[in-house]
This record gives structure tokens, sequence and C-alpha cells, in this order.
């Protein structure tokens, strides 16, 4: 007779079997990236098929990032209280039925309705597939889980768009989603295999915490992804900004009086997981807008298709599938985690600063260094910080952790889409006077006059954002080394009491 065992931290052994549990919880993370990325390469086809464009088409991507950004953190909290597969479940389910309904929706509004409820459920699934892997794995095995989840999710952002891009071409925008769908089922079906666990204690829901945080975190991400193309002084955006700021301060003054928090904020306190957040911040800002807008500049200024631009991504795109393995290979040898992510962090910078040799026509070879150097340091990046975030928090607090964590990636990648694209715009137009020419000339198209001017202008207005990335990189390569170096006290007492005693 089996017989079920539950752990300090409320596991239901029953049906552990943490081998099939790893790649269920890698089809699901799988998707969560795909989503963001292969949805952008088929706005063109669902702009012409659904007769939109402008913020209507945009909110096609936007919304999800925002909700999934917003939720993940709840998610990741509910996860401890209500158990960390049955939230896996839900947010799958959620992800398959938006993914469903955006390959049937008729019309622009309900695709991006849709596409909402595709982004919940998106945040379920990442939220607690990371609280799932740190209460399934231990020790070594845990680092190795987390390696092949970062692996994972750099296949994810990487050849997402590879793959949406064939989809797209072959059977249309649709097919994309029923891909996600059919990716879905399939991690539902498998969910069976993977043991219930939750905190041991279970206090009602923090329902203040909750909507405080969803709405001020909302307001203020509209207000920053819409900013670029209202305008920064547009009454709605300094409004959503301001209001959303006020009702983050309002979170932060009721999770102080709570006992039951969403977000306990002795969470943000603990200085080494605080740093690994930090760390996935820096991360973001050093890949995403390259990632995102450098083939768009591959196909405007030097002439490439799309599927050459594609191709050219490789060089940065095909380390993202060894180097987390690397990293947490490194990890389980012995190399100090906080060397290898402040290294990580500055082959991220130095890729970016080798980078600014981009000149109109450049040829593949010459993009090889600098792109392999951003592609190594963003996969050991993916590599170790879940898994040292993790385990810098006790069982009981996994999902939380886990929620906070994946909520200031989602955040920082949407954001950083934001003001990278905006910047781009804004240093374009300072060198051609025309704001509607910058915009075009952003996009790829450069034939609103000489194209080789335009290209150099192009040119230039990269190579001062790329400058600012590797800097910002270096910086957060400092703050994140810092954060995570012994305190100077703890090191005295361990000399102390390492020294012997007269």
């Amino acid at each position: 007779m089996s017989t079920s065992t539950t752990t300090h931290s409320g596991t239901d052994t029953r049906r552990s079997r943490p081998g099939v549990t790893l790649v269920v919880v890698l089809l699901g993370v799988l998707v969560v990236p795909m989503s963001i990325s292969g949805a952008a390469v088929a706005l063109p086809d669902i702009g012409r098929d659904l007769n939109t464009s402008g913020a209507p088409l945009m909110w096609v991507v936007n919304v999800y990032n925002l909700l999934f950004a917003a939720i993940t953190l709840v998610a990741g909290s509910l996860s401890d209280l209500y158990g960390r597969r049955r939230v896996f479940v839900l947010g799958g389910g959620l992800f398959a039925a938006g993914s469903l309904a955006s390959a049937l929706a008729p019309h622009i509004l309900l695709l991006d309705l849709a596409r909402a409820v595709a982004g919940i459920g998106a945040a379920g699934v990442l939220a607690s597939s990371g609280a799932i892997l740190a209460t399934t794995f231990d020790g070594p095995a845990r680092t190795r889980a987390f390696a092949a989840m970062g692996t994972v999710i750099g296949v994810g952002i990487a050849f997402g768009p590879t793959l949406s891009g064939w989809l797209v071409g072959s059977l249309g925008w649709r097919a994309g989603f029923l891909f996600h769908v059919v990716v879905l089922v399939a991690v539902l079906f498998g969910s069976a295999a993977i043991a219930e666990s939750r905190a041991g204690e279970r206090p009602r829901v923090d329902t203040p915490g909750v909507v405080t945080f969803v709405l001020g975190l909302a307001l203020v991400m509209i207000g920053l992804v819409q900013g670029p193309e209202s305008g920064w002084a547009h009454p709605l955006i300094v409004a959503a900004l301001v209001l959303g700021l006020a009702v983050l301060g309002v979170f932060v003054a009721v999770e102080r009086r709570s006992d039951h928090s969403v977000l306990d904020l002795t969470l943000i306190r603990n200085r080494r997981y605080t740093a690994w957040c930090v760390a996935t911040l820096v991360t973001s800002i050093g890949f995403m807008g390259t990632l995102t807008f450098l083939p768009t500049y591959f196909q405007g200024a030097s002439g490439a298709t799309a599927t050459g631009a594609g191709a050219t991504m490789l060089l940065m795109t095909v380390p993202v599938l060894v180097a987390p393995q690397v990293g947490g290979w490194l990890i389980t040898r012995g190399c100090p985690a906080p060397h290898l992510m402040g290294l990580a962090l500055l082959l991220i910078a130095a890729g970016s600063a080798w980078l600014t040799v981009l000149r109109p026509g450049i040829g593949s070879l010459e993009l090889l260094g600098p792109l392999a150097l951003i592609g190594i340091g963003m996969g050991v990046s993916f590599g170790i910080t879940d898994g040292q975030a993790m385990s810098q928090v006790e069982p009981e607090r996994a999902g939380m952790a886990a929620g906070f964590l994946n909520t200031v990636r989602g955040g920082a990648e949407a954001l950083v889409l934001a003001i990278f694209g905006s910047l781009l715009v804004s240093l374009i137009q300072s060198r051609v006077g025309s704001g509607h020419l910058a915009e075009e000339i952003a996009a790829g198209n450069l034939s609103g006059g000489e194209r080789g001017v335009l290209a150099e202008h192009f040119t230039s207005a990269w190579h001062v954002l790329l400058w600012a990335v590797a800097a910002m990189c270096v910086l957060g390569a400092a703050l994140v080394f810092t954060m995570l170096a012994p305190r100077r006290a703890a090191r005295a007492a361990s000399s102390r009491a390492a020294s012997p005693r007269p």
C-alpha cells in the first residue's frame, strides 16, 4: 500500500516523479517567452487580416506583457497558499484558453482581450514553475534543474520568432497561437505527475494587497508603455503614472500592516535575494533591446531580408542553448556565483560596446564576436539567476519569491522594449528633424530621403544606445557583486572564529 508523506513545506510526495515533473514544467515555461516574441512577428499579418494598426495592434503584445508582469507576484503567493501544482494547472488552462481564443478572434478588440487572458495564465505557469522546481529538487540537482529552465527560457526568446515566422508564412498568423494550445494541452495532461506542495500555514488571501499591487503596477506600466506613442506630457499618461505610483505607495503601506501579505517585505530586505532580482533586471536591460530591434536595423540599413536578419541573430541566440548549462555546471563545481554573475554582465557589456562596429552592410563575420559575447552573457545569467535567488529563501515562501523574481523580469523586459524604442526614435529625430521620418527609419523604412544618409543617422543612434547599455551593465555588475559580497562584519567574525585561541 502506498502512503502519502508530507514535508515541512507541505509537499505531498505520493506521486513525486522528478524527471517527468522537470519535462512538464519546462514545456510550460517554453511557451511563455515564445508567446511574447512570436506574437510580435505576426503583427503585420494580424494588422492586414483584421484591418487594424497603431495602438490597438501593438496591444496584442503589450497587454500580454502587462498582465503577465502584474499577475506573476500574485500567482506566486497564491501558489504558496493553495498549491503550486494547482496554480500551474489553472495558469496552463487559462493560457491555453486565451491562446485558443486568440487563434479564433475575428476582431482586434477580442484578440486583445484573449491575449490578456493568456498573459494572466502565463503568469501562473511561470510563477509556480520556479516554486515547483525549488520544492522538488535539492542541492546540485536543483542547480541543474534551474539551469535547464534558463536554457528553455532562452530558447523560447531566441527561437520564438523563427518558429512563429515559419508558421505565419506557411499557415497564417492563427497557426502560431494554435501551436501554443497544442503544447499547453500536453502540459496539462503531464501535470498529473507533479506532486502538490504548499506552505505549511495557509492564512487568508491578502485581498487589499492583491488589488493595490495589480492596479498600481498596471497603471505605471500602461503609462510607460503608452508614453512613447502618446507623448510623456499627455494628461492621461501623466495621470496613469502619478496614480499608479500612489497606488503602489498604498500597497507598501498595506503590506507593512498585514500579517498575511501577498509580498512579505522582509523578502526584499533579504540582500542576497534582492541582488539576484537586480541581476535579472540588468540582464534584461543588456539584451532585450538588441534582441528585439537589431533585426529591423539589418533590414532597414543593410537591406537584408527578414530571413537573413533572423539568420544573423542566430550568432547571438545559439549560445543561449549551451551557456545556461555551462553556468550551472560551473556552480556545481564550486565556482562562486557572484563572480560568475558579474562575469556574465560584463560579457554583455563588452559585447554591446564591441557591437558599435555596427554599420550598413556589415558582414556576419564581424558581428560574430560581439553578438556571441552578448549571447553567452545572457545564457549564463539565465542558467544561474533563478536557482541562486530561490536558494536564498525558505520553501514556505518559494512561490512568493519566484513570483516577485519573475515580476521583475517580465516588467523589465516590457519596459526595456518601450524605453529602448522611444529612445531610438528620439535619437534619430534629433538627427533628421522629423518625428514621422524618425519613426519610419526606426521601423526599417528608409525610403523618406537619401538612403545612405538615413542609414548613417540610424547607425549613429544605435551606437549611442549600445554605449549606454554597456555602461549600465558595467554599473549593474558592480552593484550586484557588491550586494552579494559578504558583509565586512561577517567576514571579521568568521576570521576571529577561525583564529586559534591563545
